[in-house]
């Protein structure tokens, strides 16, 4: 007797093979558009923490050019050491940009974390008249004022930071 065998294997088409290509596909480009979103993000925030870098050393120079703006006696401010008399350029940022900060500026004291240490120049402005006189102490004495403007670098020199402050003596 001879039985006739259920048919166990049908002919395969491969549709499984198809279908579980696509989702590795699907999944590949998945994981592919994540690296790229994460990659950029890890460059924006290095590029901002550079920035902050930069931004944090330039502010150490103003600070320590007000310091030096503090002492009793201040020495003439002929175009050496970082001094000037005041630029009439009114402080536009291209002047700054070309400014040869190697050598007509005063490096400050090392920030840790940054490419090179910040520099700062120091400008003379004109005095200005102060208005009337004090009825107990006579004439006021005419305040001094300074511009000082501050270069610095973050962690690379390619981000650059250059601030300025107006300084009341």
């Amino acid at each position: 007797m001879i039985r006739a065998r259920p048919q166990l294997f049908r002919r395969e088409r491969g549709a499984a093979l198809i279908i579980a290509l696509v989702f590795l596909i699907v999944l590949t480009m998945l994981g592919v558009s994540s690296m790229r979103t994460t990659t950029l993000q890890q460059r924006m925030a290095g590029n901002q923490r550079d920035s902050n870098l930069a931004f944090q050393a330039a502010e150490a120079g103003l600070r320590e050019a007000e310091q030096f703006l503090r002492q009793a006696a201040l020495p003439r401010f002929v175009g050496n050491d970082g001094l000037l008399q005041r630029q009439d350029n009114g402080g536009l940022a291209s002047f700054w940009r070309t400014y040869d900060w190697d050598t007509g500026s005063v490096t400050a004291a090392a920030v840790p974390g940054v490419a090179e240490p910040p520099r700062y120049v120091i400008e003379e402005l004109p005095p200005v008249q102060a208005k009337g006189d004090s009825l107990r102490f006579g004439a006021m004495p005419e305040p001094e004022f300074y511009r000082v403007t501050s270069r610095a670098v973050g962690g690379s020199t390619d981000t650059v930071s250059i601030l300025q402050v107006t300084y009341r003596r």
